[in-house]
């Protein structure tokens, strides 16, 4: 069923987003699991268009956040609104109500709207003047960050990006695939994409994504890759419990989306660079010699023996 699943939403979605193929089966496993991906990548990769591909292909609800300074919680969660017909006041909702909600570079708004956006993350419910409403099912934050254009804006702090389950760093093109692109751009204006799978589909995966069995020398596998990370010369801050259990529930995520009951070396080493590289700081040392988070994960995976 998962394999069914992902081939027809990745065959869809290869209408619009060329290239992309790892990076749609992480998307895939995230919202399987039931967790938030943070999108790192120059304007212009495609990063929004990959986030709504992946709500029309299954049929989800899609609202797209644009994050400035001025932005406020209230314009995120929603507020009460005074109506005079009724002479009452009434409830009016935000963005943040759908099933895939799009953070476009989160890091420009404020600490205490981005700490708006978080608590719904984890507590998949928003309080409004003291009424607690829950956020629909399937909840899905995609948040989008630049790298590059850092000014005036306010950093994630780890606490915050540790929330976020994978995080994928979206490269440019190749030139074949930018020439494909090209080829398809009237196609893509047109927007293709139609659902393909339902809710219900996507529920009855998430409720099975538990029945995907790991062996205790996978269990131990990961724990060893995330151990590795706290102990490499060059990181100040490894992977945390969190990082493991994250680890874990996306390579089962895998499994099953290649359609198996079990999960393999393999499935770890595809999630681990998604979860891993944003949880991991490198000493300031390492970072002037020019070290990278990946490169630390490539270095890990070498030294761990696989079971």
């Amino acid at each position: 069923m998962g394999k069914e699943f992902s081939s027809k939403v990745l065959r869809e979605m290869e209408s619009v987003v060329v290239g992309k193929r790892e990076d749609i089966m992480i998307i895939l496993a995230s919202l399987i699991a039931r967790g938030h991906i943070l999108l790192e990548g120059v304007p212009g990769v495609a990063k929004t268009t990959m986030a709504k591909a992946v709500a029309s292909a299954l049929d989800l609800s899609f609202k797209r956040i644009q994050f400035t300074p001025d932005l406020l919680p209230s314009d995120i969660v929603g507020t009460m609104v005074y109506d005079p017909r009724s002479s009452d006041f009434r409830l009016r909702k935000g963005p943040i109500f759908a099933n895939i909600v799009l953070a476009d570079e989160i890091n420009r708004a404020s600490p205490r709207t981005q700490s708006a956006l978080l608590e719904a993350m984890q507590e998949k419910q928003v309080t409004i003047e003291g009424n607690t409403l829950p956020l629909p099912e399937p909840f899905m934050v995609i948040a989008t960050q630049n790298p590059i254009e850092l000014e005036g804006t306010f950093p994630l702090p780890e606490a915050q990006t540790d929330r976020f389950l994978v995080k994928l760093e979206i490269s440019y093109p190749t030139r074949n695939e930018l020439i494909n692109i090209l080829k398809k751009l009237r196609e893509i204006e047109k927007w293709p994409i139609k659902p393909v799978v339902g809710k219900d589909e996507l529920e009855e995966l998430t409720n099975t994504l538990w029945n995907i069995h790991v062996s205790e020398e996978l269990m131990g596998y990961i724990v060893d890759i995330v151990g590795e990370t706290r102990k490499h010369p060059s990181v100040k801050l490894g992977g945390s419990p969190r990082a493991a259990i994250s680890l874990l529930q996306v390579s089962r995520s895998l499994a099953l989306l290649n359609g198996r009951e079990y999960v393999i070396p393999d499935d770890v080493k595809t999630a681990a660079k998604p979860v891993l590289v944003h949880r991991i700081i490198l000493k300031p040392e390492a970072e002037i010699e020019g070290q990278t988070p990946n490169q630390v994960i490539d270095e890990v995976l070498k030294k761990v023996p696989v079971p």
